[in-house]
């Protein structure tokens, strides 16, 4: 019979073997399912780039799972078990991690199909969110970008967007955010920096997430030497943006930005008051649609006196802040004037979108006279509509200065 002392180290023993089985058994378990880990993600990524997985909003039966920034494996749990696209939540947080996922799922929107297995939707919520493509042309307007956006298929809040663009606070990380002045009468502060070009947004993106979008974009386009520039000027940045705005308004042409850029700054610079005014037809354009209007070459006695600081026949200088995004020539446009450049005055050619300018007001007249029938015919081919037109209107006597 065997001894107490014998019996408790064979029981010692026995139970150092199978610990020693169980962590043999284990890592062997534990490789295997590394290995085949390996081997059903590679065809899945397989399949994906084959178009086999392509699910969009459109796809049928397609759900939506949207993962927030800072959503933990936990949360995402929750929301796959809510939309029914998996029975055990701890099932998943434990394979999550056993997968070396946890950790990695991407924010944003993610489509997926009831049926998917535990390793389908794990692999599918680590890849990049569903994206749309959008292209921001330049002059667009802010009401124009949200327009845009939401055609693109965008869900973003309206008011929540207007409160973000009226909220520099949020984004004064940005150095031309932080030195923007506020003027009275200022639509949206932050319109004239979502730079136009082409994005590709996260569907369910939220508004500050997307102007943080625009604003990078915009940041590496303001070079360092523009801010010096514009100080040598004796402009702010938010001035020269709020000047490339217009300069973007009155010409599609590359090439007439730097002359109309002349004009403007000799008019802001002259030493007669009466001269300040930019008599800029853009600005009023940007009234007349801020009220539902359409835009024209030609403009009503009541257009030209509308009562805002935008209007810039009746109110000298700069407008309160920019009509429109501008594009990258139109922003180096108001920086680098045409040099040793007299010109006064500018009107459209109504001829393949051409500038006509002037260094007198006679001259500028007789242009007046040149181009209007132009202008008339360009109004009659876009509208059927005839409107009462200006013939005279102080400093400024017709479109343009």
């Amino acid at each position: 019979m065997l001894s107490g002392k014998v019996r408790v180290a064979l029981r010692i023993l026995i139970v150092i073997l199978l610990l020693f089985g169980f962590a043999v058994g284990g890592v062997y378990v534990g490789y295997n399912y590394v290995i085949s880990q390996d081997k059903r993600f590679n065809a899945l990524k397989t399949d994906i780039e084959a178009g086999k997985y392509k699910i969009t909003q459109e796809t049928e039966g397609a759900i939506c799972v949207v993962i927030k920034s800072g959503d933990s494996t936990s949360d995402i749990a929750d929301k796959l078990y809510d939309q029914g696209l998996i029975t055990n939540k701890f099932l998943f947080s434990i394979i999550s991690k056993l997968n070396g996922f946890d950790g990695a799922y991407v924010a944003g929107t993610h489509y997926l199909l009831k049926g998917f297995s535990y390793d389908e939707l794990m692999y599918f919520l680590t890849l990049e969110p569903a994206a749309v493509k959008v292209t921001i042309p330049e002059g667009s307007t802010y009401y124009d970008v949200k327009k845009i956006l939401h055609e693109a298929g965008l869900n973003f809040d309206d008011a929540e967007f207007d409160k973000c663009m009226n909220s520099p606070n949020l984004f004064t990380d940005y150095e031309f955010v932080s030195q923007i002045e506020i003027k009275e009468g200022r639509d949206y502060i932050l319109s004239g920096y979502l730079y136009p070009d082409t994005y590709y947004f996260d569907v369910n993106a939220s508004p500050e997430s997307i102007i943080r979008r625009f604003l990078n974009n915009t940041q590496s386009k303001l070079y360092d030497e523009y801010y010096v520039r514009a100080e040598r000027l004796g402009y702010s940045m938010d001035e020269i943006i709020t000047l490339a705005s217009v300069i973007q308004m009155e010409t599609g042409r590359a090439s007439d930005m730097m002359l109309i850029s002349a004009v403007f700054h000799n008019r802001l610079d002259s030493d007669d008051e009466d001269m300040r005014f930019l008599g800029s037809s853009a600005t009023i354009n940007y009234l007349v649609e801020m009220n539902g209007g359409k835009p024209s070459i030609l403009h009503t006695d009541a257009e030209l006196s509308i009562n805002s600081p935008y209007n810039t026949y009746t109110h000298p200088g700069l407008p309160p802040g920019p009509i429109c995004m501008p594009g990258i020539d139109a922003i180096s446009a108001a920086l680098y004037p045409e040099p040793n450049c007299n010109y006064m005055y500018f009107c459209a050619t109504g001829i393949d979108g051409g500038t006509a300018f002037a260094t007198t007001l006679s001259q500028h007249e007789d242009n007046v006279e040149k181009y209007r029938d132009n202008w008339v015919r360009e109004e009659e081919t876009e509208t059927s509509e005839t409107e009462e037109t200006t013939e005279t209107s102080g400093l400024v006597i017709l479109p343009d200065t």
